[in-house]
């Protein structure tokens, strides 16, 4: 009995071992558990129980987990950790106390936790190293069921990871895999490389039926699942070919395997290796298609083929040579059987020649000369042939031969026409030369021996070159070059130095020669001289120079006026366009502003429906000038020209463009003396310099200069020849230029196109300059501009001198628009057009008679009624036109007044912008005032007309 055994509270730790005697010993009374007499049943029972076991086992008891350990617990954790009996967990485990405070967590509340190799870093008596442990955690609880610590069995299983962790290296390193079968169940347990040679992802779960679907359908008979009936062992080496199933790529795989029985189940399971040979099969394949290549190149081969083994006598010298392994070629070339020759002596083949054959392989297996050579054999028929020999040993060698009696045939055939071409050569006139297929010269005639007065060595090779014209050399060599590399004829042109010093032009030309194969053997060239030639061709150069510089000339010209014809054309169809688009508007504004006018008289008394209507009829006016912009683009409005002095002008208008461009803008006028007259229409001379101006203005937002010049201009016939419509002569130019941003070529030459701006939406119409280019036209003018970005602007406009005194102008007051009681014919193919009109004359107190066309008007006129006036549209549909009908009219009545209206004359009245001698016109839209005064004015006018008769 021990002292342990004669106390009733340390009794349970009798059979404890060094660690019973180690917790009886300690005080426990300073920890939560107190003293051993305190210990309730439970905690004692399962300390004993834990101390009795030989397996590492240690309590954590409470929420703090106070260890208490076993004998085997204690040599694991080692002497350091000894002394942590009764010592919490996190104090004596640090390193892992995160860890345990979560066993305590989970296993306090009534969990369990297993681990399986779990790796820790742990403090042992070594230090600080990895670990591995398999750890299980349960509960030990109360009387009452309530867990109060933590039982924890541990394993360490690091010894065991260590030789797993090796032997996957190894595995890894020498592309072996490990199974184990077990064939009652299909199952395998294999090591990861395994894995990796059958092309498995880690983890899959491997059964034999897995295996047999990956392996080729030509060798599942390998597989052991196939020979488990048969005798012996079904895991014998063997290999197979495996296929991907993603991509049908073939492995190939070497298995070997053992038979390891269960004695008391009777069971079988296998245990094995397996390894990818792949690389071997392809390297024995290759091997195998290598031979075979090599057996069917000998049998196929076109030379014949033989092993010479020497023969020596009793002195040690070469005697003979033995003839073996012929090939079929052999029989081939010479006609000699080649079951019959093989192992022969040479003597016996070729007898004629055998010493001289003894020799020449002799030397060749002592290394004192080439194997290849020419024989000519007479046994066979005198012909010849090309040997290729090759030692093998000291007594062997390995020779290739070929029957060549056909290419020996065509050299002596060449040497004789070699001797034939000379002959010839050297009696032609010209330089004739020959070079080899990489073109160095090797023989020239006689004709070029005289000529340089040289000797013919001193021509060859690259000496024939100082003949050649410093100037010529480079392009001589650049051409020969591009002649060889090419393969094709060379000629070229050059000086050569005669024996006198003086060059003379040649023309050198050259062919290549080449066999059956295309292969260039020799150039044969020659030289003739094209002195008188030279001559020739420099003075028909010099003048074709001449003759090309004219043509080059006058090409450009006909291309500059290609270009303005092309300018001109598009701008008159864009002339067209825009005056059919003016005449329609003009009508619709014409019935918009009638109506306006009629409704604003019937409402005389509403001030506030007056100013609406003020307001429409401003924007009829702003339509107007739109349409007439249009029909100044297109050189179809209607001029009023006069003779007058653009000076007087400017300074006429010189307040008003001071009030439209402000303040910020500078204006400063130039005026040359002596400034010609001009006839043009001084009311669209305004309207283009207003326009000019305010575009200056919009170009110089920060402020600027803007410069008005006047000044006579001459343009000449190189000039006018460069733009079409103008003709060369004397010109008074109004030029207007500013200091803003100037225009980009590219934008420049779309400036006078009509809707084309360079401002903001919303900031112009696009038809200012369109509108100035019209005018110009139209008046026998020119208008022409400049601008470099940055710098600014400058456009000339160009019309015509006058020399008659200039028109004084007419400043009489207008008078009050005043009707009458004439009968006036109204002829308007618009029907809306024709009411407003009928409407607005019947309100002036006229008698008004309507038609709708020419014809119309014509039968009204021929039936007799008495008419005064005759107020007629210009463009009407029908085959009578109007300025036609107004002729006819004036014949049936004489005193007839004509009035024509129109929103596009398309030149019926109006030619050069001018209306024809007699012709009054009242444009569209017009305004009743307009309207009253015109038709009173040309009344009068025929009146005063008929009073002179």
């Amino acid at each position: 009995m021990t002292a342990l055994d004669s106390s009733p509270h340390t009794r349970f730790l009798a059979h404890g071992g060094h660690m019973g005697a180690a917790i009886a010993a300690f005080d426990w009374g300073s920890t939560p558990l107190g003293a051993l007499a305190q210990w309730p049943a439970y905690l004692r029972t399962a300390t004993s129980i834990m101390l009795a076991s030989d397996r590492a086992m240690v309590m954590m008891w409470g929420p703090t987990g106070i260890l208490i350990f076993n004998d085997a617990y204690a040599d694991f954790a080692g002497q350091l950790r000894r002394r942590e009996l009764g010592v919490p967990v996190r104090e004596a485990w640090p390193e892992v106390a995160d860890f345990n405070d979560n066993v305590l967590d989970v296993v306090l509340a009534g969990g369990t936790l297993g681990y399986r190799d779990q790796r820790m870093m742990l403090q042992r008596d070594v230090g600080l190293e990895d670990s591995w442990l398999c750890l299980d955690y349960s509960a030990v609880r109360d009387e009452e069921g309530v867990p109060r610590g933590v039982l924890v069995i541990l394993e360490e299983t690091t010894a065991r990871v260590h030789v797993e962790q090796r032997l996957s290296i190894a595995q890894a390193a020498g592309g072996v895999g490990t199974f184990e079968w077990f064939p009652d169940s299909g199952r395998l347990e294999v090591s990861e490389q395994y894995l990796k040679l059958w092309g498995l992802a880690p983890g899959t779960e491997v059964t034999d039926a897995l295996l047999m679907s990956l392996l080729h359908p030509d060798d599942v008979g390998v597989a052991g699942l196939k020979r488990l009936d048969e005798q012996g062992n079904p895991l014998a080496y063997g290999e197979f070919r495996r296929v991907d199933p993603d991509t049908g790529e073939t492995r190939w795989l070497a298995r070997r395997g053992e038979v390891v029985s269960s004695p008391e189940s009777g069971r079988r399971r296998y245990v094995g290796v397996i390894a990818d040979i792949t690389e071997r099969r392809q390297t024995e394949q290759a091997l195998r298609d290598s031979e075979q290549r090599w057996r069917n190149l000998f049998e196929q081969m076109r030379e014949g083929f033989f092993i010479g083994q020497a023969v020596r006598g009793g002195d040690g010298a070469i005697a003979d040579f033995r003839m073996n392994m012929l090939n079929p070629a052999f029989q081939q070339q010479t006609g000699i059987d080649t079951a019959w020759a093989d192992g022969r002596m040479m003597s016996e083949i070729t007898p004629s020649i055998r010493d001289e054959l003894v020799v020449i392989y002799s030397a060749v297996l002592d290394g004192s000369r080439r194997g290849q050579f020419e024989i000519q054999v007479p046994e066979l028929e005198n012909r010849w042939f090309e040997v290729r020999a090759q030692r093998i040993d000291e007594d062997s060698f390995a020779a290739l031969f070929i029957d060549i009696s056909g290419r020996k045939t065509a050299e002596q055939l060449i040497i004789e026409s070699e001797l034939r071409f000379r002959s010839f050569a050297q009696s032609m006139p010209n330089h004739v030369w020959t070079a080899t297929p990489a073109g160095e010269l090797d023989w020239f005639n006689e004709r070029i021996h005289d000529y340089a007065g040289v000797a013919s060595a001193a021509l060859e090779g690259a000496g024939w070159l100082r003949l050649l014209h410093a100037d010529d050399r480079a392009r001589h060599a650049q051409a020969w070059q591009q002649a060889i590399e090419g393969g094709d004829g060379f000629e070229i042109e050059y000086r050569l130095l005669r024996h006198d010093g003086a060059y003379r032009w040649h023309i050198g030309r050259a062919v290549p020669m080449c066999n059956e194969a295309g292969e260039i053997e020799r150039w044969i060239g020659s030289n003739t001289d094209i002195e008188e030639q030279k001559v020739a061709e420099a003075a028909l150069s010099q003048l074709a120079t001449t003759l090309e510089q004219r043509v080059e000339e006058r090409t450009g010209e006909l291309l500059a006026m290609q270009e303005t014809l092309r300018h001109s054309q598009k701008m008159e169809a864009l002339g067209k366009l825009t005056g059919g688009v003016a005449h329609d508007f003009n009508n619709l504004l014409q019935v918009i502003s009638g109506n306006l006018q009629l409704l604003a008289r019937e409402l005389g008394g509403d001030a506030r429906a007056g100013r609406r209507i003020a307001n429409a009829l401003a924007g009829v006016a702003r339509g107007a000038r739109l349409a007439s912009q249009l029909l100044a683009f297109g050189r179809r409005q209607p001029l009023e020209p006069k003779v007058l002095n653009l000076s007087r002008l400017v300074m006429g208008i010189d307040d008003m463009l001071r009030r439209a461009l402000g303040e910020a803008i500078e204006i400063e006028t130039v005026t040359a003396g002596g400034l010609w007259n001009t006839f043009a229409d001084p009311a669209q001379v305004e309207n283009a310099l207003l326009n000019l101006a305010i575009n200056g203005r919009d170009a110089m937002t920060q402020g600027g200069r803007l410069t008005i010049e006047l000044r006579n201009a001459w343009l000449d016939d190189v000039y006018a020849g460069a733009h079409a419509e103008l003709r060369p002569g004397q010109y008074v130019m109004l030029a207007v230029s500013d200091t803003g941003s100037g225009i980009p070529p590219e934008v420049l030459e779309h400036v006078f196109e009509p809707f084309f701006t360079t401002k903001p939406e919303g900031q112009g119409t696009g038809l200012g300059l369109s509108m100035v280019y019209g005018f110009a036209k139209q008046s026998g003018g020119h208008v022409a501009i400049y601008s470099e970005p940055g710098q600014g602007t400058t456009v000339k406009l160009y019309l015509p001198r006058n020399e008659q005194a200039e028109d004084v102008a007419n400043d009489s007051p207008v008078q009050p628009a005043e009707g009458g009681n004439e009968t006036v014919l109204v002829a308007e193919d618009d029907d809306e057009v024709s009411a407003t009109v009928v409407e607005l004359l019947s309100e002036l107190g006229y008698r008004v008679l309507k038609a709708r066309d020419a014809e119309a008007a014509l039968s009204i006129i021929e039936s007799g009624i008495a008419i005064d006036l005759l107020f007629t549209d210009v463009v009407m549909p029908g085959k009578l036109k109007s300025p036609e009908m107004a002729r006819k009219a004036r014949e049936r009545i004489p005193g007839l007044a004509v009035l024509f209206t129109s929103g596009y004359t398309d030149n019926a009245i109006v030619h050069g912008g001018r209306l024809e001698p007699g012709v009054e016109l009242l444009s569209k839209p017009y305004t009743r005032e307009a309207l009253a005064h015109k038709v009173r004015s040309v009344l009068t006018q025929q009146r005063r007309r008929d009073g002179d008769g």
